[in-house]
């Protein structure tokens, strides 16, 4: 019998009109990427683990794809090493013993580890954009895929916040040419590690960033209850808590939690991290007011974005008019590159999730028209001899840059029509022994309904009619 055929769960096939709406995300990101003098640059799908593994977190760690070995991987692997007291198999030990590689989280870390392997022959700051799939063994869900693209650009050798500036306009420009209105969050990781100082508990920085970053999942009353269990005291939740909820202006926000880094909270403890966050946050907030960004920016003291490798600024963009989880994202990652051998390589970066932007503009209507048929004309078959009439005028309208296709059939003309219909070509030409004689060509506008008849000869005039 045979195979049902099917795909794991998470992942997707793109048929034409996906692809075209892609493309249409990918061109246009690429453009602004370009804009800002990032080159384009690709690493390969698999990374060793050990670059990896330790990068994003515990969490992070547990979504990792890993690839066995090649060949036998379990061939002389000693089983009874890996069993523990109580008879169950250690199997993130074994894991690492049959598996040296896996399939990359993001496209971050493996830029960072680029970047080390590569420096002699690059210049600083480097910028790079990179436009290319990531996997997650998450659980699927809506907005949510194990397989997925990520649109990158970051600098890195600079710690100039005018940088952070620049991934800001970034995202303001990509989404303005996409008609998509969004709230773009800041924070500062300082700041939270600031938080943590002064509740009592610095060494909970990693618990309490994770549980913040819960928040619009899980609510705050969970995100209490998860930082209780971490061990935090009530105290500290109590300080922790109000900074969650803070509303205002930027000024404001950065003015009430600055009391509380200079040690007018309850505990009384002093943060320098905290007060040098703050201090980063009331620049940036400057550029970003004086370079008039057009979408709306904010400071939300409860953005925390979970990777344990950002050091500074942070970033989540949202749609306002679409429910759907963050569409981008990203931060200021100190020591990365340290990781690897390069210490002192401050970097910066963004990354645009193109499968959800992809939902927001399907679910918002804001394709562009000319996005979902490439095909302009449809030339009808109206017999071999038409048709050797009609190749000279596609050849000489494909080399003018108008997408042309010829029916290879001689099909009745309603197939023809609606296979027009069904790729949404806006225009058809039924050229017959009547046109041939003239020296014409006939086209017609199927939404119009408007029809000429042109000199095969005067391309500038059919060009200007299919250009409608």
């Amino acid at each position: 019998m045979a195979q049902k055929p099917s795909i794991p769960k998470g992942t997707r096939d793109f048929g034409p009109a996906e692809m075209a709406g892609r493309n249409y995300i990918f061109d246009t990101i690429k453009s602004v990427f370009k804009t800002y003098g990032y080159m384009p640059i690709e690493t390969p799908a698999m990374e060793n683990l050990g670059t990896l593994l330790g990068k994003y977190g515990e969490e992070g760690d547990k979504l990792l794809f890993r690839i066995l070995n090649s060949g036998d991987a379990f061939s002389g692997v000693d089983f009874g090493s890996f069993t523990l007291e109580d008879g169950k198999c250690n199997s993130k030990a074994l894991s690492l013993k049959v598996c040296e590689k896996g399939l990359r989280y993001d496209l971050t870390v493996p830029f960072a580890r680029f970047v080390v392997q590569h420096q002699n022959d690059l210049s600083f700051p480097f910028k790079r954009y990179q436009i290319q799939p990531v996997w997650r063994a998450d659980r699927p869900q809506k907005g949510r895929y194990r397989e997925f693209y990520q649109c990158d650009a970051d600098v890195i050798g600079s710690k100039s916040l005018l940088n952070e500036l620049e991934l800001v306009q970034i995202v303001d420009r990509v989404f303005s040419l996409f008609d998509i209105s969004v709230l773009i969050k800041v924070n500062n990781r300082k700041v939270l590690t600031g938080l943590a100082e002064i509740s009592g508990f610095p060494d909970k920085v990693v618990d309490i960033t994770v549980a913040i970053d819960k928040i619009d999942k899980i609510g705050i009353e969970a995100v209490k209850a998860e930082m209780k269990e971490k061990g935090l005291t009530d105290a500290a939740i109590a300080v922790i808590e109000p900074v969650l909820t803070l509303r205002g202006s930027h000024a404001e926000k950065i003015a009430s939690m600055r009391a509380l880094m200079e040690g007018r909270s309850a505990s009384g403890i002093v943060s320098e991290t905290g007060i040098k966050g703050l201090e980063e946050l009331d620049e940036l907030f400057g550029l970003i007011d004086a370079a008039g960004i057009s979408q709306e920016v904010e400071i939300d003291l409860s953005l925390a974005r979970g990777l344990n490798y950002y050091t500074g600024a942070i970033f989540e963009v949202k749609a306002k008019d679409f429910e759907i989880g963050s569409i981008c994202g990203g931060g200021r990652y100190d020591n990365l590159t340290g990781i690897f051998g390069l210490p002192d390589m401050s970097g910066v970066g963004i990354s645009f999730g193109a499968d959800r932007i992809y939902d927001v503009l399907k679910g918002l209507g804001k394709f562009p028209e000319e996005v979902t048929s490439s095909t302009r004309v449809l030339f009808a078959n109206m017999g071999v001899e038409e048709m050797k009439y009609i190749l000279p005028v596609a050849r000489s309208l494909r080399e003018a840059g108008i997408p042309c296709e010829i029916y290879a059939d001689a099909a009745k003309l309603k197939k023809q029509f609606d296979y027009a219909d069904r790729k949404s070509i806006p225009f058809i030409s039924i050229t017959g022994a009547d046109e041939m004689s003239r020296g014409t060509v006939n086209l017609k506008n199927l939404a119009a309904g408007e029809q000429v008849s042109l000199s095969k000869n005067d391309l500038s005039a059919i060009v200007d009619f299919l250009s409608k």
